[in-house]
């Protein structure tokens, strides 16, 4: 059996894909840049390959079947050469690495910030016409799907999935939860922003859905989520709850909060060291807007749905109920 390929294996997502692929058998060749992180791999089958693919492909390490693209610099800020190296030229490196092991197969991990825009978006479909990058973030992970599309001897599937979160992740709940602990939340349009969450669990199933779906399919982009519309305010309530935490809330103009996150922005453009300011206007938009997924052509293509609801998922998350 030809081994699947996970870049960013050591990432949240990655290491979930890889320790699901392997509990069935599959083997799994698993590259990232965490030596600890990938010492647990192996201990658990993993040939495990150490890399920064923002530098280049690794070696082949056989044939392979598969790779599934989860490396990324996922931030709301930084510099954009960063994110240039990271995003758009590691996934060169990834498509040559799939090339050469010939893959027949190529999963790429996207996000649906594409879609961004300072406006409600309820129900958003992939076809959507796509609004100028809120950031670089955005900017060159719209990049690299152009690149992964064009690579159609790989028969590339773009998976959009919308806040990724689970135990063991570093990065959604925990900021959200830090900024709770650090003040008052902002409660824009009195709270009425809605998103839809992902728990990493049905990530991880709809990139297996993605591996094993037909060649050729007329579309290649989809989204995924938890398809369960929340307000922004429920998510960060119910999160602290689950935390042992409690949540203040500041009623605040739409119009004041992201005039003063540009003024942030900035104000840090122009500092030498660019630091990240206290918010960003896209982190302010997040509570401002409503932005919700169209999970239609993920159901009737991929055959996949979403199965762990949010209060689901926070249980599992942190290991019990309130």
């Amino acid at each position: 059996m030809a081994a699947i390929a996970i870049t960013g294996a050591t990432g949240f997502l990655g290491g979930a894909i890889c320790r699901r692929l392997l509990a069935q058998g599959q083997p799994v060749v698993a590259l990232g840049r965490d030596q600890g992180k990938l010492a647990a791999l192996e201990a658990l089958g993993a040939h495990t390959v150490r890399n920064d693919l923002a530098g280049g492909p690794p070696r082949e390490a056989g044939e392979l079947s598969a790779v599934v693209h989860c490396a990324a610099l996922s931030s709301a800020w930084g510099p954009r050469a960063a994110f240039h190296a990271s995003n758009v030229g590691g996934t060169f490196s990834a498509l040559r690495f799939a090339r050469a092991a010939g893959a027949k197969r190529f999963v790429h991990i996207s996000t649906p910030s594409l879609y961004f825009r300072f406006q409600d978006q309820p129900g958003v479909k992939e076809d959507v016409p796509l609004p100028t990058p809120v950031n670089a973030y955005a900017a060159t992970k719209g990049e690299a799907e152009r690149i992964v599309r064009a690579e159609t001897g790989l028969d590339p599937v773009i998976l959009r999935p919308r806040g990724i979160y689970g135990a063991g992740d570093t990065a959604l709940l925990p900021r959200l939860l830090r900024a709770a602990q650090a003040g008052p939340l902002p409660l824009i349009r009195g709270g009425r922003a809605e998103t839809d969450l992902t728990h990493v669990d049905d990530v991880v199933s709809a990139v297996l859905a993605a591996l094993s779906a037909p060649a050729g399919m007329t579309q290649c982009i989809f989204n995924i989520s938890g398809g369960e519309p929340l307000p922004v305010r429920q998510i960060a309530d119910s999160a602290a709850l689950h935390a042992g935490l409690t949540v203040r809330w500041r009623p605040m103009p739409a119009g004041i909060v992201l005039a003063a996150a540009r003024a942030l922005e900035a104000a840090a453009y122009l500092h030498p060291e660019r630091p990240e300011p206290r918010i960003t206007a896209y982190g302010a938009g997040l509570f401002a807007f409503t932005q919700t997924l169209d999970l239609a052509a993920a159901r009737q293509q991929l055959g996949w749905a979403p199965r762990i609801g949010f209060e689901e998922g926070l249980t599992l998350t942190f290991g019990r109920r309130p």
